[in-house]
């Protein structure tokens, strides 16, 4: 390709394919760098605008991707030196639902290929809905084994929330096809399992395996609460996946609580309670 015989739109457009939408290149030393920096030399030297403009994007591409290719490193970190310690299947662990007043709490359990990058991976919490559903399958599609648990409301009512999670934690790794040899697990408290653990706190924005597990595990009980809002359209699960909005609560007070609904969970326990609603259970 002789970038003299091309147009600013067509050398725009081979940029495109070099890098496509949401395609990350973790190696500096790839081609696509040696052939993207070349058409910025190339680039500085017209004084067009339409080609300064080209130049500068051209720029944030490649700063974007350093940032990107430093950030994977950095949330790599537990999982490289747990490699080195001769730990290959590290199983990351997070929790979704431990707020909501309605719904199962859902933990995922998600042990990575160190060597296969998955760009953008993040604390679920800091992502959007459409990231996280893209993760969600990128991550299903790259991962070593992944596995699921699920505490209803029930349990959660009976054992407390705290106790229900660590149990959803334990189903996680019992329900990995693949068995882990090492757990990272999101806060301070570790379920009990039988295996070397680690728990980080806020390891969701400081492990890839662990923030992996939490969009699994949020794409995971979204889901549950999107097919709960069909059973209970009244309550608008699947826009408050049951945390406590004005809408929420007002629904409450007006229909009283569901079957699914945490019954030890103020305010569903307030409302029961106080206004006399009856349970409709």
């Amino acid at each position: 390709m002789t970038l003299q015989n091309l147009s600013i739109a067509q050398i725009r457009d081979y940029i495109k394919q070099l890098f496509p939408k949401g395609c990350f290149i973790p190696s500096i030393q790839d081609s696509k760098y040696e052939k993207l920096q070349e058409i910025i030399q190339y680039l500085e030297k017209d004084e067009r605008k339409s080609a300064k403009n080209l130049c500068n994007f051209a720029k944030r591409l490649i700063e974007s991707q350093l940032n990107l290719s430093e950030r994977l490193q950095e949330m790599l970190s537990y999982e490289k030196d747990l490699a080195k310690k001769g730990y290959k299947l590290i199983g990351g662990i997070d929790e979704a639902g431990r707020g909501p007043l309605a719904g199962p709490v859902v933990a995922g359990c998600v042990i990575l290929d160190n060597d296969v990058p998955i760009l953008g991976v993040d604390d679920s919490k800091k992502l959007s809905k459409s990231q996280r559903e893209s993760l969600y399958w990128e991550i299903k599609d790259k991962a070593i084994a992944i596995g699921i648990g699920v505490v209803d409301n029930k349990v959660i009512d009976q054992i407390n929330i705290l106790q229900a999670s660590l149990e959803a934690m334990i189903q996680a790794v019992k329900n990995s096809p693949i068995k882990p040899n090492y757990l990272l697990i999101d806060g301070q408290f570790c379920p009990k399992i039988d295996l070397p653990k680690q728990a980080i706190i806020s390891g969701d924005k400081k492990s890839l395996s662990i923030a992996s597990a939490s969009i699994i595990a949020k794409v995971t009980r979204d889901k549950i609460m999107d097919d709960l809002d069909k059973i209970y359209p009244q309550y608008g699960f699947s826009r408050n996946k049951g945390y406590p909005t004005d809408e929420h609560i007002s629904a409450l007070k007006k229909y009283g609580a569901c079957e699914v609904h945490r019954k030890t969970f103020a305010p569903v326990a307030d409302v029961i309670a106080q206004l006399n609603i009856p349970l409709n259970v």
